[in-house]
Parts: C-alpha cells; sequence; structure tokens
C-alpha cells in the first residue's frame, strides 16, 4: 500500500455530509481512498510507518476533484466556426452535422485527450461525456484509450442517432445509425467496460441524443437495456423552445412529458439544459429523482435561456454542472462554469440562493449524486482520493483569497488547478499535467480538426 500525506493546507473545504471546512488541516490517502482527514495531530495518529509521499500544501485550499455531467469532447475540433458563432441550437447543429460526419478513431482520440486535460487543469476529476455519433470506425473504445492515459475519472456515454432527415429527424442521414447496431454495440460496451465498483474509474452510460434524433422505439428499448445491466441512462431534454415546438408535432406532447411516456424518470436517468421545462414537470421530475445537468455557458452562448436550477434542486431533482460541448462553449473550464451558474442564476434568483459555495456544492456533491455516486465529490474518510488543490497566492486571487479562500475560486478569476489527485495518483503538480506534452498533444488535435473542416 501506498500512503500520501497532504500537510498544512490553509484550508480544507471537505463538502462532507456536515460541510466542515477545517482550517491548517492535513489529509492522508491510502492508495485510492481518504483514511484520515483534520489536524496534523489527527491524521500523524493514523500513519503506522512515516508516509511515502508527503505534499505541502502550505497557502493552499483544498476541496473535493470537480464533478462534470454534461460534455461532448469530440467537439473541441469544431470550436468557433464561424458558420456556427451566431446560430441558435438547431441551426448550430445543422452547421456541425456534415462536419462531425467526418469524425474518425484518431480524431476522435485526439480531441477525447485535449478536452480531458482542459478539465484536470480546471479542477475535475470526474466527466461524463455525451458522444452520440461514430462514423468511420469510431468507437466508444476509442475514448476510453484516450481518456485512461490520462487518468480522469470517466463516464462514457455510448450515445446514438437513429432518425434521419428522411424520416423527420433533425440530424443528415449519413450520421444516422441502424438501431440494432446501436443498442448491439451498447451492449458489447456494458460488458467490457462498464466497472459498477466502488471508486470505478470507467463506467458506461446508455445515452440516446435527444427526442429529435431517435425513434420511440430506441428510447424504450435503450431504457430496457441500462436497467437490466443496471446502468444509467443520459439524453437531451427541454433545452429549446423548438425541441418542445418539435415534440408537440410528432409525438402531440411535451419533451417531459415524452421521457415520461417512455420510461425515462427515475433515480437512474439524469437531462442535460432542461432550460425549458414546465412547474408542474420539475414537481413530478423531482418526485422521480431525476438528474440535471446544468451547463450555463452554452444555454447562454446558443441563447437557449436559463434553466429554473434552484426550482428543481427544491423539487428534489439532483443537479449538477456541465461544461457541455466545447463547440457550444468553446472551453472545457468545470471552475469557470461555477462562476458563470452563479452569476447567470443571480439575475433571477435570490443572490443568497445563488452563492459561491452553492454552485461549489453543484460541481462536487450534486454531480456526484446526478452520476449516481456517493464515492467521490466529498472529502471524507473511505471516500476516493480525488483532490484538488489551489494556491492563494496567485495573481488571480490577489485580494480576494485574503478574505474567503473558498469563495474566491468562484467570485474571481476562475484560475488553473495547481494540485490535482486522481484515485490516489498525483495528475496535476504545480499548474503542470504531469506525463503529457500538452505542445504534442494540441498540434495532433489540430491537425484533425483541420482535416475535418477542410473535408
Amino acid at each position: 500500500m501506498t500512503t500520501t500525506l497532504i500537510r498544512n493546507a490553509e484550508l480544507i473545504a471537505t463538502f462532507d455530509d456536515a460541510e466542515r471546512e477545517l482550517r491548517d488541516a492535513s489529509l492522508l490517502i491510502r492508495d485510492d481512498r481518504i483514511v484520515a482527514i483534520g489536524s496534523a495531530q489527527e491524521v500523524a495518529a493514523a500513519l503506522e510507518a512515516p508516509a511515502d509521499e508527503v505534499i505541502d500544501a502550505r497557502g493552499h485550499v483544498l476541496l473535493p476533484g470537480l464533478v462534470n455531467t454534461h460534455h461532448h469532447f469530440y467537439q473541441t475540433l469544431t470550436r468557433n466556426l464561424p458558420a456556427g458563432q451566431n446560430a441558435a441550437l438547431f441551426d448550430w447543429l445543422v452547421t456541425h452535422y456534415p462536419i462531425w460526419a467526418r469524425l474518425d478513431p484518431e480524431s476522435l482520440f485526439a480531441s477525447s485527450q485535449v478536452a480531458a486535460a482542459e478539465l484536470l487543469l480546471s479542477g475535475c476529476t470526474t466527466a461524463a461525456d455525451h458522444t452520440y455519433l461514430w462514423p468511420n470506425g469510431a468507437r466508444i473504445d476509442d475514448q476510453i484509450a484516450a481518456v485512461s492515459e490520462l487518468g480522469l475519472r470517466f463516464h462514457a456515454s455510448r450515445g446514438s442517432m437513429s432518425v434521419g432527415e428522411s424520416q423527420g429527424g433533425l440530424p443528415p442521414d449519413s450520421v444516422v445509425e441502424s438501431e440494432q447496431a446501436i443498442l448491439d454495440d451498447t451492449q458489447r460496451a456494458i460488458e467490457r467496460y462498464h466497472d459498477a465498483a466502488e471508486r470505478a474509474m470507467t463506467r458506461i452510460v446508455v445515452a440516446p441524443c435527444s427526442p429529435f434524433s431517435v425513434s420511440r422505439e430506441l428510447m424504450v428499448n435503450s431504457a430496457e437495456l441500462a436497467r437490466h445491466y443496471g446502468v444509467h441512462l443520459h439524453t437531451h431534454l427541454a433545452e429549446t423552445r423548438d425541441e418542445e415546438a418539435y415534440c408537440r408535432e410528432r409525438f402531440g406532447c411535451t419533451p417531459v412529458e415524452y421521457a415520461e411516456q417512455v420510461g425515462w424518470v427515475g433515480s437512474d436517468v439524469w437531462f442535460a439544459h432542461m432550460v425549458h421545462p414546465h412547474a408542474d414537470e420539475i414537481v413530478r421530475l423531482g418526485g422521480h429523482c431525476c438528474g440535471a445537468a446544468h451547463c450555463p455557458s452554452s444555454n447562454m452562448r446558443l441563447g437557449s435561456g436559463i434553466a429554473p436550477v434552484m426550482a428543481m434542486h427544491q423539487a428534489g431533482m439532483r443537479v449538477g454542472l456541465g461544461v457541455d460541448g466545447s463547440a457550444s462553449n468553446d472551453g472545457s473550464h468545470l471552475l469557470a462554469e461555477a462562476r458563470q451558474a452563479m452569476l447567470l442564476g443571480r439575475l433571477q434568483g435570490d443572490p443568497n440562493e445563488f452563492s459561491a459555495r452553492r454552485m461549489l456544492w453543484f460541481a462536487t456533491r450534486g454531480g456526484a449524486a446526478v452520476l449516481g455516486r456517493d464515492d467521490i465529490g466529498q472529502l471524507a474518510v473511505g471516500k476516493a482520493a480525488d483532490i484538488i488543490g489551489f494556491r492563494l497566492d496567485s495573481l488571480a486571487l490577489a485580494g480576494g483569497a485574503l478574505h474567503d479562500p473558498l469563495a474566491s475560486l468562484v467570485f474571481c478569476q476562475p484560475p488553473t488547478v495547481d494540485l490535482s489527485i486522481v484515485n490516489g495518483v498525483r495528475r496535476v503538480e504545480n499548474g503542470v499535467l504531469l506525463g503529457h506534452d500538452l505542445e504534442t498533444m494540441v498540434a495532433r488535435h489540430n491537425a484533425s480538426a483541420s482535416r475535418l473542416v477542410s473535408g
């Protein structure tokens, strides 16, 4: 067994059940879990021998690794496309679909690594990705291989689209799959990669893209498959008013009513965006303990609206944060997303409700709950050793960390993480991603992006 002692932290924000914030505190890791947290004396008492590694966290604030509940890794390849810069969702998708149809294993691998690197450097230690098109031999295996190299805890979605333009769907026929092929490959991915064990590094999610890109039958069959294997379900829902108009015309109901009809409610389901649910629908979804991934930057970027985050939270829904697609956010900085969530929420809600600590709770405990996990998102004995640290003497936090170190991470310009430990392994140290050449990674990624866009 390997032990790592992190000592002398100015502040440890645990986000445990008591929401303890410990001053001048230390923390002990054994292999992949936390075995002690508290004062230097309390942690020293748990040491049976000198620690194998010691990290001096003097002048740092430590907190649990952040949890990203919605992303599209491959979209790093199509950031900032001029044709999509000023488009709302449906037009934005139509602009991007032909380019994404050129994805291949190399571009999927390269984009997944860039997204994972960005997330790690922003303080994220667990991420759920939603890839829903697999052209030219690209497979979920490519993503899992790419992310495993960087050491990010990964919930990989085997997404899908089956209803193309010729059948009244939004995506072109060139990027949809047959429904039997989707179900067969989803089952293969679950059986090969899904790890239901505590502190698992890889889990599989069943994730049809949206109500306007798959059939009713696929929604029903996907839910049955997921529940047979005990894995979670994820899709986009109620993101735009256009989506509601589409669902009313095609299905005769709202997006949420449609989800209810096809069995997509329960504690094993979470939805991305949820910008436009009706008040009574929020109450019903809360009763089912459904989850929601709040993606404020993307919702603003595409002009989709402001999600009723507090109404969902108060109704009993599980709420976390997501950076969403890198082409509808143009970045993958999860700590920055917490800041956006706070600022955007205050436009429509009580500033006391949209506090820095509440947003960080959504980014940690909330996100863990959305993904169906209680082994991450908090610093407590027995939980996974996913720990991030920020220097408090940085330029970005000058004059802010002095007054409230934890809140400064959200109120001030969100910094890059200085320390990141995932599952007990150091992944970022002194702000540097360990074991990877970012310059080479970016060059490989940009070569794929150029190839895709140029055709």
